[in-house]
């Protein structure tokens, strides 16, 4: 049920979420009212070196517990309330950014040789393991997450989205079904430089969950879609996987397929990525869109029982749930398509002409390490 809207700018032009909230304001059928957000990238240009930690907590002594283990670990550069319009929701969390960077000399005590990466990446899963009242909801760059209790305009106006411009924005209209609807279940999900949208359902939530803490990911959003944000972050940064072979391992051919591929060499590939990862295998219907810090790209399950669709329209791209989402965006689409069940379809920011746009099924194999 669902609602899933993005688009992006390949050449990195900026502008408001304006467009954004009229592709899932279209979609509010698709919620009910317990959950929706957005992701945006490129809004944070004056602290754009620093890491971005959006943080909710139910009171200022979780916020204050927050703060002292940032200030412990971090050089905080700028602290602030996020701006709201209180008059739209009265119910809500205390929302706090920290542009902050990793001091050298506290990462080599935790760990020699450890990246900024993960050291802030760990810091993040101690926080929200740690304190009961508040997290850390938005970690990256230059980006940041929105979300919250409420309609897809409701949450758009509270955040006065507005006022942000970026080149990438997701957006998320939740209809929470055998999960809590919360500020934090709320979607997009982030971690680093990845956040997700998802519609559907990850049954193999369990294994996903139990296979993640063995690499000291932390689950505590109470909903199966945080996973997804996680294992994007194992498989491509920690662990080198082009977007291609990421959604072979999160939604692996069936072995029939596999055993008809003729290039010997990615079959061996399509093997050995779904014997190592076989624990990270997304399983139940779902689709989900992913933005990064060079792009945003699409997976659906292998049966297609989520929708996602695709517009065109020149430097732009834009996926939804539904076609009438996408106009909604662009009235004038140069092309409409569906991506192939189980396909990504990958969209990079400042790429050459032709390398902008790649769908794994038009990408020969050789060139899907982009």
């Amino acid at each position: 049920m669902c609602g899933i809207a993005g688009l992006i700018s390949h050449n990195m032009v900026k502008e408001n979420g304006a467009r954004i909230r009229k592709g899932i304001v279209l979609q509010n059928d698709r919620g009910n009212g317990l959950g929706a957000g957005y992701a945006a990238y490129g809004i944070y240009p004056k602290f754009a070196d620093f890491y971005a930690l959006h943080v909710m907590s139910e009171d200022s002594a979780g916020m204050f517990a927050v703060e002292k283990v940032l200030k412990e670990n971090f050089a905080v550069h700028y602290v602030e309330d996020i701006p709201i319009w209180e008059k739209k929701i009265t119910d809500y969390p205390l929302c706090r950014r920290f542009f902050v960077e990793p001091e050298g000399d506290k990462m080599e005590q935790l760990k020699p040789g450890i990246s900024e990466d993960d050291f802030t990446i760990e810091k993040v899963m101690n926080i929200n393991a740690s304190n009961s009242k508040a997290f850390v909801f938005s970690s990256g760059k230059n980006m940041g997450v929105f979300k919250g209790v409420g309609t897809p305009a409701d949450i758009y106006d509270f955040f006065r989205l507005d006022e942000y411009e970026g080149y990438i924005w997701l957006a998320h209209n939740r209809f929470p079904t055998n999960t809590p609807g919360w500020w934090g279940g709320a979607h997009p999900f982030n971690l680093l430089g990845y956040s997700i949208v998802h519609n559907g359902e990850i049954s193999s939530y369990g294994i996903n969950r139990r296979y993640l803490d063995g690499f000291g990911y932390f689950c505590r959003m109470q909903t199966d879609s945080e996973v997804i944000a996680y294992l994007l972050d194992l498989l491509i940064r920690r662990h080198g996987l082009s977007i291609y072979d990421a959604a072979e391992v999160l939604a692996p051919p069936y072995w029939s397929s596999v055993e008809r591929e003729e290039n010997m060499e990615l079959q061996d590939r399509l093997v050995a990525l779904k014997v190592i990862y076989e624990s990270a295998m997304l399983n139940g219907p779902f689709a989900v869109l992913a933005a990064f810090d060079g792009g945003l790209f699409s997976i659906t399950d292998n049966t297609k029982l989520r929708p996602m669709t695709v517009g065109l329209a020149g430097d732009y791209s834009f996926y939804a749930s539904e076609v009438s989402a996408l106009y909604e965006m662009e009235e004038n689409l140069e092309r409409v398509f569906t991506p192939r069940a189980g396909q990504p379809y990958a969209v990079f920011l400042n790429c050459a002409d032709g390398e902008k746009i790649a769908g794994s099924q038009d990408m020969p194999y050789e060139k899907r390490g982009v």
